[in-house]
């Protein structure tokens, strides 16, 4: 059951597959590590057992106990800039010098310059959390304040977090189960995909989720992933206009979860600025913390500033001085070394080297349908490259937004070899 499960959201980690992989691949001494780590860790699905032991990361490379390097075209979305990046390093180094924690009832120069950083248009309010499960946490709480109405609509399939709040609005069985009741009011429909939905038409999506708003009569926000990281699901600038009109005239708050596709992935900052859309409530995470500090936001819009009688966060790693140092130091690093017009140009890249498979992508954020999908992993693996494997047969990729086109070349033929020999 469990590994029926886990092929929804991630890779398999009870199947046969993984048992040869591991057997032919992992020595004595990182055996023994992973036996005490399975003998002191609670297990939970997608991530029992461990499959290797990490010593180093450094690029795009993360490093285990043997000595080999992979590519990681995981990271679990925050290592945008890569691993190690001593232009980041040194400034959080260096602000740990000076003042690494801040006390709740105190504020910090790098926490007010990164929040004045990330207001973008009307979005001029923000929060921080220490992480993006609490960032969507504060969220709810905010459209329930603004709005006095609790029920929400989210997509099934989507990940927001797996906390119980946010496992509420998700919409994945295996985050639900032995659960019990959730959050009330909590409404969920079909995502917009066209490639394996039950509409082809996308707008058919949009329509429905009117539809249930309509019926409904008391929805307070609409929850959704800009575009759905895990498998890739992209839609298009009519869906998103079209929602975007549909939650303004009717009083529901549009809130976007970009938690794992911030800081460039699709190309731009924010994934919604291309769309032509503003949502009132934006949350970011993951890639934030530049791959070193757990950091997270929250965004909204002025008018909603409402909240002062209550605490929407209160969290101990509030206003976390590194995190901020962190962030402030990956933004300037992208600004300094122009990562979103190298983004912008590996899409273009991409694309072509994908042009005869079945695929879809934005930015360095891609998908492959192959049916090995979990063969071409351990294939993969073998080769020194690592990556997700979602919805049982999609290779999900999430390369370093630092990757060379060599290196993207590189892993692209690894890749390629895995899902086309028998």
């Amino acid at each position: 059951m469990e590994a029926e499960f886990s092929a929804k959201e991630g890779d398999i980690n009870l199947s046969e597959n993984r048992q040869q992989w591991m057997s032919r691949h992992i020595d004595a001494a990182t055996t023994e590590l992973l036996k005490a780590d399975a003998q002191v860790f609670l297990h939970q699905s997608l991530s029992t057992p461990c499959m290797d032991v990490l010593t180093g990361a450094a690029g795009i490379y993360i490093i285990n106990q043997q000595g080999k390097k992979y590519m990681d075209f995981h990271g679990n979305s925050v290592h945008q800039l890569g691993y190690q990046n001593k232009y980041i390093t040194d400034r959080v180094k260096a602000q740990m010098d000076t003042l690494a924690f801040s006390p709740r009832r105190f504020t910090n120069v790098p926490a007010i310059q990164l929040a004045e950083r990330l207001t973008t248009g009307a979005l001029s309010r923000v929060l921080f959390a220490p992480g993006g499960t609490s960032a969507i946490g504060m969220a709810l709480k905010l459209a329930r304040v603004v709005t006095g109405k609790y029920k929400t609509i989210s997509l099934y399939d989507s990940f927001h977090g797996a906390s119980l709040d946010s496992i509420s609005v998700g919409g994945e069985y295996q985050f639900h189960q032995d659960m019990g009741p959730l959050l009330p009011g909590s409404i969920h429909v079909p995502p917009p995909d066209i490639h394996r939905g039950i509409w082809k038409d996308e707008m058919m999506y949009a329509d429905y989720i009117e539809y249930v708003i309509e019926k409904e009569g008391d929805i307070g926000a609409l929850v959704a992933e800009t575009i759905r990281s895990t498998d890739v699901i992209i839609p298009s600038k009519a869906y998103w206009k079209r929602l975007r009109e549909i939650c303004s005239e009717n009083g529901v708050l549009l809130i976007l979860d970009e938690i794992p596709i911030c800081m460039g992935r699709t190309g731009t900052l924010y994934a919604f600025q291309q769309y032509g859309i503003e949502p009132d409530i934006l949350v970011l995470g993951k890639g934030l913390g530049a791959g070193l500090i757990p950091m997270a936001a929250m965004l909204c819009k002025e008018e909603y500033n409402k909240a002062a009688h209550l605490s929407l966060g209160h969290y101990t790693h509030e206003k976390n001085p590194l995190g901020a140092a962190a962030a402030l130091a990956a933004l300037d690093y992208m600004e300094e070394h122009k990562i979103l017009d190298h983004v912008k140009e590996m899409e273009a890249h991409i694309a072509t080297r994908l042009e005869r498979f079945k695929h879809r992508g934005k930015g360095m954020l891609w998908a492959i349908e192959a049916g090995n999908a979990e063969q071409a992993l351990y294939r993969c693996l073998e080769q020194g490259l690592s990556f997700k494997v979602s919805s049982g047969r999609v290779l999900s990729l999430y390369p370093p937004l630092i990757t060379t086109r060599e290196e993207m070349d590189q892993a692209l033929d690894i890749i390629i070899t895995a899902i086309t020999e028998p």
